[in-house]
C-alpha cells in the first residue's frame, strides 16, 4: 500500500473520521451546549429516529421526504452507469477516457493521465458490482421498501446525491493504486491470484446483497398483510433473519458490499481500505441510533442483540 495519501483518500478519511466523532459525541453521557445538540440530532437523525427528539418549528423548512432515498440510487444508474461504459469503451476499443474525466482523475490522485490509459480488470468489475448494486437499492426503493411520512435533513439528501458521484470517481481512482503486476483488463495472462480475488469478492458480494435484500422484505412484510397489501406505516419490532443478531442487518450487509469490493481489488487498496473505513463510521451511527430507538420504543426488545455487529456492537 501507498505511504502518501492522495486528495480522494483525503476526502474519504475526512468523512469517515467526520462520522466517528459524530458518533463519539453522539455517545456522549451528557448533551452539546445550547441550541448545538438540537442542530446535532436534527443533522444525524432521520426517518423515525427524528421524532424522538423535540425540534423548533423553523427545522421542517431543512426536511425532504425519506422516500426520495431513491433519488440516491437513480443518480448512480446513470452516474455510474456512464462510467462502466466509458470503461468498457477504453477496454474494448483502445480508447483514453474522457479528456474532462481524465484531468479529474490526476487531479485527485496526483497520478499522470498514462494512468488511465489501461484499466486494470479489477476496477471494471468493480464499477460493473457498484452498477448492479445501485440499480438493485433503487428498483428496491421503488417495488420493495415502504416509507411512512418520515423525512431526513436536506444536508443529508445532498450529500446522498453527490455520494455515489464521489463514489465512482474513486473506484476509477483505484486504477491508480493497483500494483504494477496486476491483472489488466485486456491481458491475456493468467494470474491466478487475481482471480482468487476477483471470485472471493463477487461471492461475498452476492451473499451480502442478499443479506440485505432479505433485511429490507422483512422490514416491509412489517407492514404488510400476506397479500402484500400494505395494512399500517406504524413501525414494528422487527424479527427474524439478520435481525435475530442485530438491530440493522441491512446496514451489516452495506458494509459486507464494500469489503466485498475492496476483496475485489486484492485487498491492497489504501484508497478503498478508506472507503469501507467511512462506510463503517457512517453505518455505525445509524445503527446505534436504530438501535437505542427500538430498544427505548419496544419493552420486549431482545436485550443480547447488537446494533450493528453480531457479538460487538
Amino acid at each position: 500500500m501507498r505511504a502518501t495519501l492522495q486528495i480522494v483518500d483525503i476526502v474519504w478519511l475526512s468523512l469517515a473520521v467526520g462520522f466517528l466523532l459524530a458518533f463519539c459525541i453522539y455517545k456522549l453521557p451528557f448533551k452539546l451546549p445550547g441550541n448545538i445538540d438540537q442542530v446535532f440530532q436534527d443533522l444525524i437523525r432521520y426517518g423515525k429516529t427524528k421524532k424522538q427528539i423535540k425540534r423548533p418549528g423553523i427545522f421542517i423548512l431543512f426536511d425532504v421526504p425519506k422516500r426520495w432515498f431513491w433519488h440516491f440510487y437513480a443518480v448512480s444508474v446513470v452516474w455510474n452507469g456512464l462510467l462502466l461504459l466509458l470503461s468498457l469503451y477504453t477496454v474494448f476499443f483502445h480508447q483514453l477516457l474522457p479528456q474532462f474525466l481524465t484531468d479529474l482523475l490526476v487531479f485527485l490522485t496526483g497520478q499522470p493521465k498514462t494512468t488511465w490509459s489501461e484499466l486494470q480488470l479489477a476496477v471494471v468489475v468493480v464499477q460493473a458490482l457498484l452498477w448492479i448494486h445501485s440499480i438493485r437499492r433503487l428498483l428496491e426503493c421503488l417495488y420493495v421498501s415502504i416509507f411512512s411520512d418520515g423525512v431526513i435533513h436536506i444536508v443529508h439528501y445532498a450529500f446522498g446525491l453527490s455520494y455515489y458521484i464521489i463514489l465512482g470517481l474513486t473506484v476509477l481512482c483505484v486504477n491508480s493504486t493497483q500494483h504494477t503486476e496486476g491483472l489488466s483488463a485486456t491481458s491475456t495472462v493468467p494470474f491466478i491470484s487475481q482471480y482468487i480475488w476477483l471470485i472471493a469478492g463477487v461471492l461475498l458480494f452476492i451473499w451480502a446483497s442478499l443479506l440485505q435484500h432479505s433485511s429490507l422484505s422483512l422490514l416491509a412484510g412489517l407492514r404488510t398483510s400476506s397479500s402484500g397489501k400494505v395494512e399500517t406505516l406504524v413501525h414494528r419490532m422487527p424479527c427474524g433473519g439478520g435481525f435475530e443478531l442485530v438491530s440493522c442487518p441491512h446496514y451489516l450487509a452495506e458494509l459486507l458490499i464494500y469489503v466485498a469490493l475492496c476483496v475485489c481489488c486484492g485487498c491492497c487498496s489504501l484508497t478503498w481500505w478508506l472507503v469501507v473505513f467511512y462506510v463503517l463510521c457512517n453505518q455505525l451511527l445509524a445503527a446505534s441510533i436504530c438501535h437505542d430507538y427500538y430498544r427505548s420504543t419496544f419493552k420486549a426488545y431482545p436485550s443480547k442483540r447488537k446494533a450493528f455487529i453480531p457479538l460487538l456492537l
